[in-house]
Order: structure tokens, then C-alpha cells, then sequence
């Protein structure tokens, strides 16, 4: 491990020759800051400094050790207990182990071999989620302001805008929009800006798991809970505890487990499937969907009270067809990170390759077009990326009562097409329209339409 990050342990025994004994073993490492407490009081009153692991003794003048490790259990979730007891108590033992202890020691020749080991073990576990914490940290870099959900058009800095704001607390975070807009890029973008930045991003898409394991994907289950459940297995709640999870596709929750989570989220603990012991949790809620939640409530598929448990801070996605020029500033980037990333040189697009980007309705929005755009990189002959090499689905965005496109989107279309018709002026299309001149201006502005 690294020197400069000692494996901090809090040795708790009121016997001064037996604490002594272990204090001086455990300070045989030099990277170990071993202190030494003679009351649970005292330990308890330093939890602030955060130690990796902590020795207990069952039997303290002020307190017995289960009172002490609920405890620690409730106030530090990543330190090891292990609890040291002069006696053999199957019953205490197995108590102290289904409270959360590491292990249980008996006073014997051994102790001291077995606890030398025992804090290996928790010394590497540590080294390691170090480690990750600082890969979490480098991950992050890449997720700051203006990085992550890039975009000029003024719905995207409003989207933004959001994002600080949602960053700088912990309420829940509702994000909207359809398939392939970002939600999940939203997601980190505010918990790699936020005060959890170091702590666990987990994220679980709701429609990718079979309905009949969703309770065990989210709250865990104990070994033998259900016929496969062969150990243990953490739920993705107490995983991303003192960090972010995001559910994805919340919508697809089905409604008896809707109520399940709402009391979940109510109480702020869960308890494992086939499990008895209520866990605390602390964990900042993001959910997404590309349905719109109200409908389904509506429709009586989502639970009114959930609905309103997760609604926090909404913020709506914009599909890609109504950024305007940010579809071409995306592609660039686009194209500029795969060469980097695939060592090849810098490539550009030509007229004719934007031409047929600005045209497309990109009904896969971002995802799509960064699809695109890497295949382009692929099959492009040369420094220039031809409009023939872009892998584009045909057709343009229907407009007419068949079209999908809201009224919104349909509008746009239209004064988008009369501009390109009219070679970009303003007035004759104002005047063909029977609109007013300043509308197209600011849709201009906006970037919601664009003048070739």
C-alpha cells in the first residue's frame, strides 16, 4: 500500500496486558497507525479519523461489543470489525457475525496469528478500493461541466444548468427523454460534479432484468433466500451506499415492487430477501425513463405515490433532431475522440457529409449519430469523410398526420424546409408562412434552425 495512506487500526481492550500485546504485534508493520483505546467511549468519540479496521473487545467496562459494533456499523460502513471475546459463545459468536463483525476471535495461542492474517486480508480489500476510488476520481475528470453532455443549443445549456444545481445537493433527480438523448451521461455528469464524486456510481437498467430477480438485483438476498441462491449476494442499494444509483427504465418496474422500493425509500433501510436484519442505506437517487411518467400514472401502470417519491428535480432531454447545429459539433467530437482513441489520423467532413447529417431526423438521437460517425471514421478512404460513407437510414422526418414528430418538431420542419427553398431569406419565408420575422430569428438563435 502506499506509504503516504496508512492502514489506520483502532485497538479496543481494557486488559493492559493483552492490549499492549496487541498493539505491539500490529505495530510490526510500518505502514500500520495502530492506537490503542481502553473504553468504548473513547473509541467511539475518534470514529471521525475513519480507521480501516478496528479490533474489539466483547467485553468493555462501559459497553458490551454489540452494543458498540451496531454502533460503528451504523457511523463507518467501509471499516472492518473484528470482535476478540475470552470466551466461546456459539450464540454470541454468531450474533456478533450476522451484526456485520469481520470475524469473531477467541483468546488463545492462535489469536494473534489469525488476527495478524485477518488484517492482510482487510489491508489488500483496502489497497484495492483505493485504488478504485482514485480510477472513480480520473473517470470523473472526464465527466465535469461542459464535458460530458456537450451541446450549444440553449435547451442543452439549460440542461446544464440543471445539472450544477442538482450537484450541489442530494435531492432525487428525474431525468426524461427519449432512447439515446444521454440520461445515463446526465446521471454521472451530476454525481462526478457532486460532493459524492469518490463514492460508488452504480447503475442498474430496470428493463434489463428478468421481473423475477429484480427484488434481489436491488435489495440482495441471504444464501438459500430462493433455489440458486447459493451465497449471499449485497442488492445494488447497499452497493452504491454514501454514493449514486441511478435506475434506468424505472418505468418498467413492475407495480408490486413499486411499492416494495416507495418503502424502501420511505425508511431509508432495506432488508435482503429471506433476510430479517433491516440495513441502513445512504444513497442519492437519479431515475430515467423515455416514458413520460405522469401518463403511466394515468394510465394506472405507476404507483401516484412513487411517482412523487422520485419526481425531485426533473430535467427533459431534447431529442437530437431539435438541437440544430449541436448535431454537427457532436459529430465532430465524435470524430475526433475515435481517431484518437483508434490512433488513426485526423479526419474531416466534407460539405456533402454535413449536408446529409443536418438533413437526417436521427430518430436514435446521440447514440445514432455517434454510431454513425465512427462508422463514417471506418469506411472513409482518406482524411475526408464523403456523405456516401455515412451508414444513414433512409428517409427524411415525415411530416403530416402520419408523422411521429410532435406539433413542435413539425413546425420546425417546416420553416426548415421553406428557408432551404428560399435560399435562407427571412422575409420571403416570414411573408409565404404568414409568420413573423422575429419567430424565425430567434429559432434561429436558438439553433433550432439553421441557414445553409
Amino acid at each position: 500500500m502506499n506509504s503516504a495512506l496508512p492502514f489506520k487500526i483502532f485497538v479496543v481492550e481494557d486488559n493492559e496486558w493483552y492490549g499492549e500485546l496487541l498493539l505491539h504485534r500490529l505495530s510490526q508493520n510500518p505502514n500500520h497507525s495502530v492506537t490503542r483505546f481502553t473504553t468504548a467511549r473513547a473509541c467511539l468519540e475518534q470514529l471521525g479519523e475513519k480507521p480501516d479496521f478496528i479490533t474489539l473487545d466483547y467485553s468493555l467496562p462501559d459497553a458490551k461489543g454489540e452494543q458498540v459494533l451496531r454502533q460503528i456499523r451504523e457511523r463507518l460502513r467501509g471499516t472492518e470489525v473484528v470482535v476478540i471475546s475470552g470466551q466461546e459463545d456459539v450464540s454470541t459468536a454468531v450474533n456478533m457475525l450476522q451484526q456485520g463483525a469481520y470475524d469473531y476471535l477467541v483468546k488463545d495461542e492462535n489469536t494473534l496469528d489469525r488476527l495478524w492474517n485477518l488484517v492482510g486480508k482487510v489491508e489488500q480489500q483496502v489497497s484495492l478500493r483505493r485504488e478504485n476510488t482514485q480510477l472513480r476520481q480520473q473517470i470523473g475528470a472526464r465527466h465535469g461541466a461542459g464535458q460530458a453532455i456537450l451541446g450549444e443549443h440553449a435547451s442543452m445549456q439549460a440542461v446544464q444548468n440543471l445539472i450544477t444545481k442538482a450537484a450541489r445537493t442530494t435531492i432525487t433527480v428525474s431525468v426524461s427523454g427519449e432512447t439515446g438523448t444521454g440520461k445515463e451521461l446526465v446521471a454521472k455528469a451530476i454525481h462526478f460534479q457532486s460532493s459524492r464524486a469518490s463514492q460508488p456510481f452504480v447503475a442498474v437498467n430496470m428493463a434489463a432484468i428478468p421481473r423475477e430477480l429484480v427484488e434481489s438485483e436491488l435489495f440482495g438476498h441471504e444464501k438459500g433466500a430462493f433455489t440458486g441462491a447459493v451465497a449471499r449476494r449485497v442488492g445494488r442499494l447497499e452497493e452504491a451506499t454514501s454514493g449514486t444509483l441511478f435506475l434506468d427504465e424505472i418505468a418498467d418496474l413492475d407495480l408490486s415492487l413499486q411499492a416494495k422500493l416507495l418503502r424502501v425509500l420511505q425508511e431509508r433501510e432495506v432488508t435482503r430477501v429471506g433476510g430479517s436484519q433491516a440495513i441502513p442505506f445512504d444513497v442519492r437517487l437519479i431515475v430515467a425513463t423515455h416514458r413520460d411518467l405522469l401518463t403511466e400514472v394515468q394510465a394506472g401502470r405507476f404507483r401516484e405515490d412513487l411517482y412523487y417519491r422520485l419526481l425531485g428535480l426533473p430535467i427533459a432531454l431534447p431529442p437530437l433532431r431539435q438541437r440544430g447545429a449541436d448535431v454537427l459539433m457532436l459529430a465532430e467530437v465524435f470524430v475526433r475522440d475515435f481517431c484518437q482513441l483508434n490512433n488513426l489520423p485526423p479526419r474531416q467532413l466534407t460539405d456533402s457529409a454535413r449536408e446529409q447529417l443536418k438533413a437526417h431526423p436521427f430518430p436514435g438521437n446521440v447514440r445514432e449519430l455517434k454510431a454513425v460517425v465512427e462508422l463514417a471514421t471506418v469506411l472513409a478512404d482518406g482524411e475526408f469523410i464523403q456523405g456516401e460513407d455515412l451508414p444513414l437510414r433512409p428517409g427524411k422526418a415525415t411530416i403530416g398526420p402520419g408523422s411521429q414528430l410532435s406539433l413542435r418538431e413539425q413546425t420546425t420542419a417546416i420553416v426548415q424546409n421553406c428557408l432551404d427553398e428560399m435560399n435562407g431569406d427571412v422575409l420571403a419565408v416570414a411573408a409565404r408562412l404568414g409568420i413573423g420575422k422575429s419567430t424565425i430569428y430567434r429559432m434561429l438563435q436558438q439553433r433550432e434552425l439553421h441557414i445553409a
